[in-house]
């Protein structure tokens, strides 16, 4: 049985996906439209992946239970249709089981034909298509990995601090009208008007080098030496060495401080025996 969360976060995809649901959904759907767009090497495009057997219970059984529940938006329904399913015993859940098997089957041979019928041209441009969709996803993955663990922003330049400051009052009704404004503003700026900005970019400066380093130096302790660049690794691990040795001594002499002491109690002890013969 799938966990609640997975079953979740595929209803929303689901949601998106279908074409059986309102306007609300048809926006959501024109905006991931671009991520699930046949492959544009070729005509005819590969064809679609099957539906999980979960996938199958909702898409069959959404329309109905849309329709008896009018009032509730399309994530309450496909969450309300996840808890049903959670609820189906294995003999229940079988029916959407076998027909996602089958329709997996079918799957596998019409990619087969598919693929038969690509050129060799087309089959370079497809692995080259998969790979840079696979690289984006995997910096967006990092990107919200960098963000979650803190990592500090990079520093704005003299341009940038003078854009976020003018961007509201800026000339144009469009981004590209604003940005246009902007830089034209800026190219026509001399030296001394920029100087307030060249200062708050080299204070930028100054505040990301500090953080990042303070980060760098957390990450390695957290053990994400990974996320570390290259040249500040080596320079850390160096300093950590180092603090390490300088503990390792002063651990030494405190362990021999206590044999001098026992060594000074020694000869008072004789010093008093050798007064008590006398």
């Amino acid at each position: 049985m799938a966990p609640f969360s997975l079953m979740s976060v595929g209803a929303n995809l689901l949601v998106k996906s279908l074409s059986l649901f309102s306007s609300a959904s048809a926006v959501r759907y024109s905006c991931v439209a671009p991520v699930l767009r046949s492959f544009s090497t070729t005509t005819g495009g590969p064809p679609k992946r099957p539906l999980t057997g979960y996938m199958t219970y909702v898409k069959e059984t959404q329309p109905t239970f849309s329709r008896q529940n009018p009032g509730l938006k399309n994530v309450d329904i496909i969450r309300k249709l996840a808890e049903k399913w959670r609820m189906l015993t294995p003999e229940q859940k079988q029916p959407f089981q076998d027909s996602s098997l089958a329709s997996r089957e079918q799957y596998k041979l019409a990619l087969k034909t598919y693929k038969a019928q690509l050129t060799p041209a087309q089959t370079v441009a497809i692995t080259e298509e998969k790979r840079q969709r696979a690289a984006k996803r995997k910096a967006i993955r990092r990107k919200k990995e960098l963000n979650s663990l803190g990592k500090p922003k990079r520093p704005r330049s003299a341009f940038n601090i003078f854009m976020a400051e003018h961007f509201e009052e800026a000339k144009g009704t469009t981004m590209p009208a604003k940005l246009k404004s902007l830089r034209d503003d800026w190219m026509r700026f001399n030296i001394t008007q920029k100087q307030m900005y060249t200062q708050l970019a080299e204070d930028d400066k100054v505040r990301y080098k500090n953080e990042i380093k303070s980060w760098e130096e957390h990450m390695i302790e957290i053990g994400r030496e990974d996320l570390v660049r290259r040249k500040e690794r080596r320079s850390i691990k160096a300093k950590a060495v180092g603090d390490r040795k300088k503990k390792s001594k002063v651990t030494v002499v405190k362990a021999k401080a206590p044999k001098k002491k026992a060594k000074v109690a020694g000869t008072a002890v004789k010093k008093t025996v050798k007064s008590t013969k006398k």
